[in-house]
This record gives structure tokens, sequence and C-alpha cells, in this order.
């Protein structure tokens, strides 16, 4: 591999920051100089001098009301909220607009002090431009079983997702690993070497351009969904990221994925009773899966 595609893979590291340690001659091969369009090789001795790291700066999630974020149940170890579109988990770098935490705080919610400064609280995360059920943990009890269940995958996450043609076989399994894109950061990509993920579908609605699916997800990668979906040549309809059809998305009136976290099921962390969660769908999405049914 190129000098800067293995060192990314091997440190976790961007392509970008790899190349920049690259030119400043950070990057040695068997005591040489290395460029970041060199290539490794079996056996060669490698040596990589990285930057002292940076002080990491607290990242707060100020109180802000955040408009559509409703709580569909609350008790004294968790909340969970039918988040709206446009809205972060969490803040992060990066990340100006409104988030969970922030909408909690407006509504006087106090959540676990469990996690990263900037996570407190959350035991999974839902994209920005994904709607639909979330659970917070209020206390540290709730979060360490919360965190425990989504790890072993006792969770019932149940998404609907309107994808681009129709799926062969109409209900099936996707089994194909994920990680970050070979070339773009933002993305993510089947890779051989990914991270296992198995996602299970059913169709509920054929379409003459579109199917709607009932989506169970087996693990949770980031952009698990519409990754799968994208790698068989069937995006979520206005996922423009992942290759959908522009048109369709337009005529739709779509600016953002057709996806929604439907339903959400775990045993609760006070008495391990099964709980169950359902979110209805947002306006917009609710509007294109009328007008593909027109």
């Amino acid at each position: 591999m190129r000098v800067d595609a293995g060192l990314a893979r091997l440190l976790g590291l961007s392509r970008t920051v790899v190349a920049t340690l690259a030119e400043e001659g950070r990057v040695a091969v068997d005591g040489q100089a290395a460029g970041k369009s060199d290539r490794l090789t079996a056996g060669s001795w490698l040596e990589v001098e990285l930057p002292s790291p940076d002080v990491p700066t607290a990242i707060s999630a100020p109180p802000e009301v955040v408009a559509g974020l409703a709580v569909l149940y609350e008790d004294d170890d968790i909340v969970v909220v039918d988040k709206p579109v446009g809205v972060a988990a969490h803040p992060s770098p990066g990340w100006t607009g409104p988030t969970v935490l922030g909408g909690l705080a407006a509504l006087g919610t106090r959540v676990s002090t469990s996690g990263s400064a900037e996570r407190k609280g959350i035991v999974h995360r839902l994209d920005v431009g994904t709607t639909g059920v979330m659970v917070v943990a209020k206390s540290e009890h709730a979060y360490t079983v919360l965190k425990r269940a989504f790890k072993e995958r006792t969770v019932e996450k149940r998404y609907h997702a309107i994808v681009q043609g129709h799926p062969d076989p109409t209900s099936g399994t996707i089994d194909a690993p994920i990680d970050r894109h070979p070339k773009h950061d933002y993305r993510f990509a089947v890779v051989a070497d990914g991270k296992p993920s198995v996602t299970h579908y059913d169709t509920i609605e054929a379409f003459r351009a579109a199917s709607l699916l009932d989506v169970h997800l087996e693990t949770g990668r980031t952009h698990q969904i519409r990754v799968h979906f994208s790698a068989l040549r069937h995006p979520c309809v206005g996922d423009i990221t992942y290759g959908a059809d522009p048109t369709l998305a337009k005529r739709l009136h779509l600016g953002r994925q057709w996806l929604h976290a439907r339903q959400l099921g775990f045993h609760h962390p006070a008495d391990d009773r099964w709980v169950e969660f359902v979110s209805e769908y947002p306006a917009d999405l609710e509007r294109a899966l009328e007008l593909l049914r027109d």
C-alpha cells in the first residue's frame, strides 16, 4: 500500500494527517525518509514520529431549546426522545447546530455524568440527518446497563427506510464489513477488513421507483444502513452522499436520506422489564411517502 493509505489504516489517522507527517519528514522506511506516495513492503522497518497531542478542548452542550425534540418517555433512569432532523446526539468538534443533550438541558432534564465530557448519558447515536427514537441514560446505573446492552446486541433496533429500486430478494440479510472509506474521510464503505456488520430487512411496500423497508440492525456501525444499501445499488432515497438520484430526491422534496429510527426496544435498566418505544414519521418523510404512493 501507499504510505498515506497504509499508515492511515495502521494508526487510525486520516490520510491528510499522514501526508502532512510524511511531508514534515516524520515517516521513515528502513531508515530513509518516505514520501506519502511511496510504497510499504513486507519486512520493512517503519518509523513514525507523532506530534505531541493537543490539549483537548472541553466541549459542552449549553441548554438550547430544540424545535421538534419530543420526550416520548421519562423516569428516574432514562429519557426516550423523538429526535428531529438536523440535530446531533451530542456536541462534537466543528458542529455548531443543536444537540439532543442541549435540548434536554433546556427542558431541565439531568442526564448521567458517565461517558466523555461531550457525550454524557449518550449510549447510542443517530446521524444528524436521521430522525426517530433514541434513549439517553439519566442515572449512572442506567448508563452502565444500557451501554452493555448495546454492546452485547440485546437491544432491538428497527428502522424504516425507502431505498431506490427493488431489493432482490425482497427480504434478506446483508452481511458485509464496514469501515471508513479509503478515499473520503467523511464517508464509510464496505471494505474487506472492516468491522463485522449485519443488516436484516423486509419489504413493507413497493412503488414504481422505490421500496419501503423494515430494517433490523444486528450491529450498529456508523452509517450502516446507508452504506449497506448503497453497496447493493439501492441507496436510501435522498441520500446524495451515498449515490442516491438527486432528481428523485428533488421530486419528493427531500433534503436528506429517507431513513427513520422507527422502534427501539430494550430491557429497562431499573427492573429488567422489556420496554418498546415507537416514533411516527416526521412531516418531510410522510410527504415523500405519499408522493411515491400517488
